[in-house]
């Protein structure tokens, strides 16, 4: 299967037992291409494993893959990544948060050689978000729209972590996030400097139906400000094409 798959799915999981059921079915329903999905965990403990094992037959591709860098959804992605065989790399989430029906269109953005990375887009046209915390949603809101009309940031969605990215722009920047989905805007903002095709599609956020989110929004705002200030300041100075 890994050498037929057009996408690799990374979903980094902790504790997501109560989810992955329906995360699964959801993805393989609404996905209807060839792909792996890559489960990332910490432990053997995850209640996540024994769902997913059972889950394996009924899903072809459907891969457990160890995070042997180090805990944490960080380094979780990380492990995602170096497993990556596909031409494609999508990130989603368990927690049934992401709009996983617009994935198609992002890889087929990215074969057809018309974006090297696809943004899913909460605050463009056609996009919406459903449920979250306001002073979270409203500090994401400003920092992709401010982005997008003072830097010419080529998403109106910097923060959300559902993205497609070519597999070798994954291979040209190391992630030096050291906080957790900051990496996503870092990523981009990389991409974006030097001259890699960015692209964003509407699509629908709603916040986790189970379990808790690990995301701390004082501890990881300066993380954010780092790649932000970045973005802000360092624009294309060529377009590269494959």
């Amino acid at each position: 299967m890994s050498g037929g798959a057009r996408v690799d799915f990374v979903m980094p999981v902790r504790n997501e037992g109560p989810n992955i059921a329906r995360a699964l079915a959801e993805l393989y329903e609404k996905v209807p291409i060839a792909k792996r999905v890559l489960i990332v965990y910490d432990s053997e403990d995850d209640d996540t494993l024994p769902v997913a094992r059972e889950l394996m037959a009924a899903h072809p591709g459907l891969t457990l893959v160890r995070n042997t860098i180090g805990r944490g959804v960080l380094n979780a992605i990380r492990a995602g990544f170096a497993n990556a065989t596909a031409g494609v790399v999508i990130v989603t989430m368990a927690d049934l948060s992401d709009d996983v029906a617009v994935a198609p269109d992002m890889v087929r953005l990215i074969e057809e050689n018309r974006a090297d990375v696809v943004c899913a887009s909460r605050y463009m046209r056609g996009g919406r978000q459903i449920g979250g915390p306001w002073l979270k949603s409203m500090l994401s809101r400003l920092a992709g729209v401010s982005l997008h009309l003072l830097a010419g940031f080529p998403t109106h969605d910097a923060t959300n972590a559902f993205r497609a990215y070519r597999r070798s722009v994954l291979e040209r920047f190391p992630i030096e996030s050291t906080g957790g989905f900051e990496y996503s805007l870092e990523l981009t903002a990389k991409a974006h400097a030097a001259g890699y095709r960015i692209t964003e599609v509407p699509a629908t956020w709603r916040d986790r139906v189970a379990g808790e989110t690990a995301f701390r929004l004082w501890a990881w705002l300066p993380r954010y400000l780092r790649w932000y200030w970045y973005a802000m300041t360092h624009r294309p100075s060529r377009t590269i094409r494959d």
